[in-house]
């Protein structure tokens, strides 16, 4: 485990790569030294976090109607095989099983980079009739894919341990498109609980996802700059339903092709969470989240120490109650070392109990996101709590939305963008052919995040390539 006792400054967030390790390993977040490049291991600490925040995916999806299964990791090749646009996308990244013991399979298993090819052989069988429809199936799992590119943990790994990924089934290509939207609002619901403003676009053609009619995406502003895409939404048209043969039963009895969508997430939304929250201090964390929610820290002399550690615990069992998640320290560490080590772990709120507080009937308050101080009432201990609970996530939210507005450049010239691109996220004007946004990505040597979902029709502005006139525009960024 890391050594929390160790009071080491992390690197300034200014540095924002080697800010992110430090805090990775001093914020017990995830362990980077297991011997398999791009494998990572969880600490406890890091797991919980993980744990409350698939707990709220897990609530969004069920209230909407789709249902958690779980699907075999791995996939036969003859059926990975069979949508050949599909497999191109994700060829040079599969590993393959090809012996059990040292037998040698008849057919090598793929560990699923994403599981259409494991799933769809079963919607074939289970899709029957237009009254079954439709079918909102979810699930969270580890996959694999071999990147070859520099492996980041929660942000480009061989081994994806918290991939959520549903897939739907509908009986035309209209409903299938309202679940894309369905999808990117509940998406979008996800992130707010999280505290994190979201960019929400459709990617080029070449860009969406292999094998789908088109593809939706959010991106989050991470703080070197760079867009992260943490959530991809595809409408699937019918083309894997004609490769796998899903049809279903009209109600005049006409066997007819469904449609189909998938939409996934990953441990990114942890790395965005913590990214775009932590300071210099360490992590911090939104209160739903927080595997502890309110640490009690007793100031202790020898006179009067019993009444004050009883004080704290009495606050500590009326917060568990309550369903706060709240801990003392009553360890040996100086309160300074107490206060450095909460703060690493990003715990939102700090209660000091002392003395001096408990003959006045308060405990000091700390928020963690501002580190404002205030006198709380023993007595009203546990509503003032959740009040602080929601103005930091007010306030983590809205600073993280400010933070993103003022890095969205608008600009009219390739020349404009690849300046803007070094630190801010670009607008640029763009006719929408297909060569004229692939001559824009060489010469800004960046890539187009796609077209904004909220855009806000402007006037119109000349395609940097081609001159035409259009009143489309397009994010650019650096990516991960």
């Amino acid at each position: 485990m890391a050594d929390i006792e160790k009071e080491a400054a992390l690197p300034s967030k200014k540095n924002f790569s080697d800010w992110y390790n430090e805090l990775l390993w001093m914020g017990e977040i995830m362990d980077v030294r297991y011997p398999v490049k791009g494998l990572y291991v969880w600490y406890p600490f890091g797991f919980a976090i993980r744990r409350n925040t698939y707990a709220i995916i897990r609530e969004i999806l069920d209230e909407s109607g789709h249902q958690e299964t779980l699907f075999p990791l791995l996939i036969p090749e003859n059926e990975f095989m069979k949508e050949a646009e599909h497999i191109k996308g994700f060829e040079d990244e599969v590993y393959w099983v090809t012996h059990g013991g040292k037998a040698q399979l008849d057919v090598p298993l793929a560990l699923r980079p994403t599981s259409e090819t494991a799933i769809y052989p079963m919607y074939k069988i289970w899709v029957r009739s237009h009254a079954a429809l439709p079918l909102k199936l979810y699930q969270i799992v580890n996959t694999f894919r071999y990147e070859t590119k520099h492996t980041r943990p929660l942000i480009r790994l061989r081994e994806i341990t918290s991939f959520k990924e549903a897939h739907t089934v509908h009986a035309t290509w209209e409903e299938a498109e309202a679940q894309v939207k369905e999808a990117v609002e509940l998406y979008t619901e996800f992130y707010k609980r999280l505290a994190v403003p979201v960019l929400r676009s459709r990617r080029p053609d070449w860009d969406k996802f292999p094998g789908a009619d088109y593809t939706d995406a959010i991106d989050a502003l991470m703080p070197d700059g760079r867009a992260l895409q943490i959530g991809t939404c595809h409408h699937l048209g019918n083309n894997f339903a004609k490769t796998f043969d899903i049809k279903y039963e009209t109600s005049s009895g006409e066997q007819v092709l469904a449609y189909q969508t998938c939409y996934g997430i990953s441990e990114r939304s942890l790395a965005a969470t913590i990214s775009i929250h932590g300071d210099d201090k360490g992590l911090v964390l939104p209160p739903e989240i927080a595997p502890v929610q309110v640490v009690i820290i007793p100031i202790l002399f020898k006179k009067e120490a019993e009444e004050v550690l009883a004080a704290c615990k009495d606050v500590w069992a009326r917060l568990k109650k309550a369903g706060i998640r709240a801990e003392i320290d009553s360890s040996d560490l100086r309160p300074g070392a107490k206060y450095y080590k909460w703060e690493m772990k990003g715990v939102p709120l700090r209660l000091e109990i002392g003395p001096r507080d408990l003959k006045n009937n308060v405990a000091v308050v700390v928020r963690r996101d501002n580190g404002t101080k205030a006198q709380l009432p023993l007595p009203e201990i546990v509503e003032g709590v959740k009040a602080g609970f929601e103005a930091i996530h007010e306030n983590l939210y809205a600073k993280a939305k400010a933070e993103l507005e003022s890095h969205i450049i608008s600009c009219t010239s390739l020349t404009e963008v690849k300046k803007a691109i070094q630190k801010n996220i670009a607008t640029i004007p763009w006719c929408e052919k297909k060569e004229c946004g692939l001559a824009m990505e060489e010469e800004m040597d960046a890539g187009i995040l796609g077209i904004p979902l909220d855009q806000v029709e402007d006037k119109p502005a000349k395609c940097p390539i081609c001159g035409e006139e259009t009143k489309t525009r397009v994010y650019v960024a650096r990516t991960y």
